[in-house]
């Protein structure tokens, strides 16, 4: 019996061998790593007697998991295994699905921290226009003193609030359940949050109750000139009504890590408007998010190997 990680960097080969060092697996469960991502049609010989498979961000619908009966568990390689595998499928055939949460946060919320920057103070639009030959330095707004509102105080906004508050900003936070004690004092409810905020940085969940959280009539809360930052999901925004906002001067700028159809269509409006900044789902990317991931992972996997059996 083995263990198949299914769509593997170079990075996270390096990583794995780090962990693999210092957290050692049964002798009985072997780790087949493929690099790179695999075409839908291999992936069955790929997976082949595997019990646990890693996947990072490979389709596992219905039919590729019927193509694997030898699978137990799935460890997906972060936390929003939904949009990658069937997991009414799996289910059905009682295959566990496991996900790493928390991994990434420091991580997510400093690129939320870096987009807010260089939104404020106009890094990217800057930067286009000095490669095109035009010297226009802009005006910018200073962050000290001004209001950040976090909609979401999982571990990501939690983070974000500590370096906001220690860069002299005013933070609130709304959250769909109670604050934890040391986040109470900055409770807000949600469309005061929207009015008061100058900075709007979203970190929920992407649900069916959470799709379009931000539509037209939340936009036209939020001051004259407020900057949306979304490194969480794409779909939470409603991104006609985003650009019509940013369009017509209501909001001064939008920095967005995530899109409601990724990689980012080539048609996108997004990219023909100048007071966006964006990047290509990457906050979670550096090394150490990266590591944190991959031991989580391990372990889980350690588990799975103990519950089924060497």
């Amino acid at each position: 019996m083995s263990i198949c990680y299914i769509d593997c960097s170079p990075l996270m080969r390096e990583l794995l061998d780090e962990a693999l060092a210092e957290q050692a697996l049964p002798a009985a469960w072997p780790i087949r790593v493929n690099l790179g991502d695999p075409a839908p049609d291999a992936i069955p010989a790929l997976v082949g007697d595997a019990r646990i498979l890693l996947n990072g961000h490979t389709d596992f619908g219905d039919d590729l998991i019927a193509a694997c009966p030898k699978l137990r568990s799935i460890v997906f390689l972060g936390t929003g295994a939904s949009s990658y595998i069937d997991l009414a499928a799996a289910a059905r055939r009682d295959i566990d699905v496991r996900t790493v949460k928390g991994y990434g946060d420091r991580s997510i919320a400093e690129h939320a921290f870096a987009l807010m920057l260089a939104a404020a103070r106009g890094v990217a639009t800057m930067d286009r226009a000095l490669r095109a030959g035009i010297w226009s330095p802009l005006e910018g707004m200073e962050l000290a003193g001004r209001t950040l509102g976090i909609v979401g105080a999982g571990g990501i906004g939690t983070e974000l609030a500590r370096m906001a508050d220690a860069f002299g900003m005013n933070v609130l936070i709304w959250n769909r359940s109670a604050l934890p004690p040391h986040l109470a004092p900055h409770g807000c409810g949600l469309d005061d949050l929207l009015q008061r905020a100058d900075v709007l940085s979203l970190h929920l969940a992407l649900t069916a109750g959470t799709r379009h959280f931000i539509g037209a009539a939340e936009l036209a809360r939020l001051k004259r000139g407020a900057i949306l930052v979304n490194t969480a999901r794409g779909g939470l925004v409603d991104e006609a009504a985003l650009v019509a906002a940013i369009t017509e001067g209501r909001l001064a700028h939008a920095a967005l890590d995530v899109f409601e159809t990724e990689p980012l269509p080539a048609a996108s409006p997004l990219l023909a408007v100048p007071n966006v900044t964006l990047t290509p789902h990457a906050a979670f990317k550096t090394r150490a998010a990266s590591a944190r991931l991959v031991r989580v992972a391990l372990e889980h996997v350690r588990q799975d190997c103990l519950a089924i059996g060497a």
